[in-house]
């Protein structure tokens, strides 16, 4: 089963999406509340997926999904993202990201997501 790392900057997010991916037999081996921690994570620890929000300080989901990309071409993320965020998305696709999943979560459409990224 996949590694995944959570990036969210709302701890009860990232608590949520756990839950879901460690029912499903997923391993969440990190997890972080920036784009900047979300970058120095990918460095430790190559997750097979990183599932990203958009909206967060620091350093935003789209920034992160291309330093990530910079990093490793072959990275596998999925973007998270509120109602109406439809532009963002798009250019969070454009960056890189392989799929996105909308809050707030549906369980049966994050482990869909997950299943069609990594299997």
């Amino acid at each position: 089963m996949a590694n995944i790392l959570i990036v969210d900057d709302a701890a009860f997010m990232r608590m949520m999406i756990k839950d879901i991916l460690s029912k499903n037999g997923y391993t969440v081996v990190g997890e972080a509340e920036n784009g900047l921690k979300a970058v120095e994570k990918f460095k430790d620890l190559a997750p097979d997926l990183v599932i990203m929000d958009i909206t967060m300080p620091e350093m935003d989901g789209i920034q992160a999904v291309k330093q990530i990309k910079t990093l490793n071409s072959a990275a596998k993320i999925i973007m998270c993202s509120a109602m109406g965020q439809q532009a963002m998305v798009i250019e969070s696709i454009q960056a890189g990201a392989r799929d996105f999943i909308v809050k707030p979560f549906q369980a049966d459409r994050v482990i869909e997501a997950v299943k069609k990224v990594v299997g």
